[in-house]
């Protein structure tokens, strides 16, 4: 049985998730109206991955006799400067992000559940790529600059990545 503090927490964190998604979404469709479809590709499989890691959480919590609570989703922002302004926001999102998992981390700790925190082990490492991979993409185009051919180019690799 899950605890009541836990449960809560990861309810929030079924909240953070989804909103996640969200503001993956709102980049995509920037990113269509620019037309970089390949930008707008990678953060719709960006999105979808936010939704699987609510769901993850959902189970997490109704597979041991807890209760989901939805909350509500604020909206996202609708506009970025740059691709490259939006990816920073993404990366800063993903960084703060891994502190409500750390936090999820010691919530669990603190009330001694050795399952939520071995199932948090998946999220802690997942954090991990997030923020690389979103950064990988801030630098690329910190590299690229205000160039059009290589912001070209970098439509092109994105639009490579599965899912998208």
């Amino acid at each position: 049985m899950i605890g009541k503090k836990v449960q809560d927490a990861f309810n929030d964190q079924i909240q953070a998730e989804l909103y996640s998604a969200y503001l993956y979404l709102a980049m995509a469709a920037q990113f269509e109206d620019m037309n970089l479809p390949g930008f707008a590709g990678w953060m719709r499989v960006q999105a979808k991955e936010e939704v699987a890691h609510a769901m993850k959480f959902y189970a997490h919590v109704t597979e041991r006799g807890g209760r989901v609570t939805l909350q509500a989703i604020d909206a996202p922002p609708a506009e970025w400067a740059s691709p490259l302004a939006a990816f920073q926001d993404a990366f800063k999102h993903e960084q703060k992000v891994t502190a409500l998992i750390d936090g999820l981390v010691r919530t669990a700790a603190e009330a001694g559940d050795n399952a939520a925190g071995v199932f948090l082990h998946w999220f802690v490492t997942e954090q991990v790529e997030e923020e690389a991979s979103v950064d990988e993409v801030v630098q690329r185009l910190k590299r690229v600059k205000d160039a059009p051919h290589a912001l070209l180019m970098v439509d092109r690799e994105l639009a490579r990545r599965g899912g998208a």
